[in-house]
């Protein structure tokens, strides 16, 4: 089967505030067995616009990055980030 991704893009707006939406969406991805491939960190943007923070978060299945991001534990941790940061999500399966 193969495995599903997270590829986020976010503009974090207040890094002191962004730190609780870290430590919240930890509890989603422990419980889904979340591996983060990539967070934060030098990028190059040859093409389009972007983000100054990427990040990419491997799961099992397409299916439980989708369950992930739709617990209760991820929405919670949304919300917080949500006050902080501006961004996209985006879930994928992989090759």
């Amino acid at each position: 089967m193969p495995k599903g991704y997270w590829i986020a893009r976010v503009d974090v707006r207040d890094a002191e505030g962004y730190k609780d939406y870290v430590a919240a969406s930890k509890l989603a991805f422990d419980k889904y067995g979340a591996r983060i491939l990539a967070r934060g960190g030098a990028y190059e943007l040859p093409e389009g616009s972007g983000r100054a923070r990427n990040v990419v978060i491997e799961f099992a299945s397409l299916q439980t990055a989708h369950d992930c991001y739709h617990s209760p534990e991820y929405q919670a941790a949304k919300a917080i980030r949500q006050k902080y940061a501006e961004g996209e999500v985006v879930l994928v399966e992989g090759a």
